[in-house]
């Protein structure tokens, strides 16, 4: 959804100085000295350490970036040289860096630093650079109309523990401190007004340059509505070395897509996620991986057509497990872009096709059908394949109602379902069954894909009001 059509936020008692306006601008913290990340860093800058091969840092301008605000501004001052030359290089348009001279003294004071700037912004995010935020996190305060903090009403114990617990009185946050009882904590992401400078300044003179005094002076005056996360998202301060093992561990999980079927879920995702974290390092190009994953298909349907099940069908298992990886790598990386999801689906494709092929010269070969049926059986079941995947994206391109692609993979029609399919029958030497086994999953994915969307659409259209 589109900035701009985002409908407000309305969490909390409204803000008597709210603003039809949204934040354009973010400002994010990264100036600490990361003291107790020391066994990682080696005295470097917490922000530099990488997590699924992209530093911190990096992480926290592409998520600002991918809410649509482009124009970020880095707060750094410890390591700041090294902080600078690392945002340079990896994003060097719409971010730029501030140097925090009093960072020692807090966060509240390394956000002082940003005033210059942000002092006629109605609206701006403030995000702690050391916080991972999964997709989705950080809408509701893309789209705020009035200041509000995100916050975590049911967080684990020992992120309680470390975190900065908020009282909340009427939705709105009130105060902030380590020593409060209240159950929920701040995830470190805000929409601001430039008030917080003033609140800074007052927190400063009273000996906090924290930034939980800054925002508690700032929610005495203003209101601060509590944004609770939502419950399918989630976000992860790196503090300690724990941490990281627990936000690698995250960053994983999170690899996984809502469509993906029975076979992706419980076999290619446990694998292809591992395999993408353990190279994840390397930062390999998505469209190499598209392409080995192609090359492996095509080695498999060499061994197949040759008689070789076993071996082939290690290798289309193989390509269909690769086949995952890439599309996390874009991800985890955010590195997706339209001309890498074109090149993957049209190497699927091909993919399928010469797997196909394979299975109808082997087939052959043994004698299980005649050569006619063999083509009849490898036109159908490479038609099937490839309308499988078409109507999909067709509906999606027409804007027709989707339907529950988690059911239909129940079908046995989804890619990952099929090559595995195709695999078991290859190693039971059953090339023939195969392919009316591919023809029958992938009619029958298409047809019931057909019938829901027919159904959803007479029931959209009824439920239309008569404007007439």
């Amino acid at each position: 959804m589109e900035l701009e059509d985002a409908p407000p936020i309305r969490v909390g008692a409204v803000a008597d100085n709210r603003t039809d306006l949204r934040p354009r601008r973010a400002v994010i913290l990264a100036a600490g000295r990361s003291e107790r990340m020391g066994l990682l860093t080696a005295g470097g800058s917490k922000a530099l350490l990488r997590l699924g091969g992209v530093p911190l840092i990096e992480r926290a301008i592409q998520r600002m970036h991918s809410l649509g605000i482009e124009d970020v501004i880095v707060v750094v001052g410890a390591n700041a040289t090294s902080v600078e030359q690392a945002i340079g290089r990896v994003t060097p348009h719409g971010t730029r860096t501030m140097l925090a001279d009093g960072w020692d003294a807090g966060n509240g004071s390394s956000l002082a630093a940003a005033e210059p700037e942000l002092v006629d912004d109605p609206l701006f995010i403030v995000m702690v650079g050391d916080h991972l935020f999964s997709d989705g996190a950080l809408d509701a305060l893309a789209s705020a109309s009035h200041p509000c903090v995100l916050i975590d009403e049911h967080p684990e114990p020992d992120v309680w523990l470390e975190g900065t617990r908020v009282r909340l009185e009427g939705g709105n946050a009130v105060e902030f401190s380590r020593q409060l009882g209240e159950p929920a904590v701040d995830c470190g992401a805000f929409v601001l007004t430039p008030a917080i400078f003033e609140a800074q300044r007052r927190a400063a003179a009273e000996g906090d340059g924290s930034l939980a005094g800054a925002v508690t002076r700032f929610a005495a005056g203003h209101a601060l509505a509590g944004v609770p996360i939502p419950h399918d998202a989630w976000w992860h301060d790196v503090d300690v070395p724990e941490d990281v093992h627990a936000a690698r561990r995250l960053l994983r999980r999170s690899l996984r897509k809502r469509s993906d079927g029975p076979v992706s879920h419980y076999l290619n995702r446990p694998i292809s996620t591992r395999i993408t974290m353990a190279i994840a390092g390397l930062r390999p190009s998505p469209h190499v991986i598209s392409v080995a994953a192609f090359l492996m298909s095509a080695i498999g349907a060499i061994f197949l057509a040759n008689g070789h099940g076993t071996a082939g069908a290690a290798f289309v298992q193989a390509s269909s497990v690769i086949d995952g990886v890439d599309g996390e790598i874009a991800r985890l990386q955010h590195r997706a872009t339209a001309w890498g999801g074109l090149l993957d689906g049209v190497l699927d494709r091909l993919g399928d096709a010469v797997i196909i092929g394979a299975l109808a010269i082997w087939a052959i070969d043994i004698g299980a059908v005649s050569e006619t049926w063999a083509i009849v059986l490898a036109v159908a079941a490479t038609t099937g394949s490839l309308l499988s995947m078409a109507s999909k994206d067709r509906i999606r391109a027409l804007g027709l109602p989707q339907v529950d692609e988690a059911r239909l993979n129940l079908l046995v029609g989804g890619r990952d379902a099929r090559l595995l399919l195709i695999a078991v029958l290859a190693i039971a030497g059953l090339p023939a069954v195969a392919l009316v086994l591919v023809v029958v999953t992938t009619s029958l994915t298409l047809v019931a894909r057909m019938v829901l969307v027919t159904r959803r659409s007479k029931t959209l259209v009824g439920q239309r009001p008569n404007t007439v």
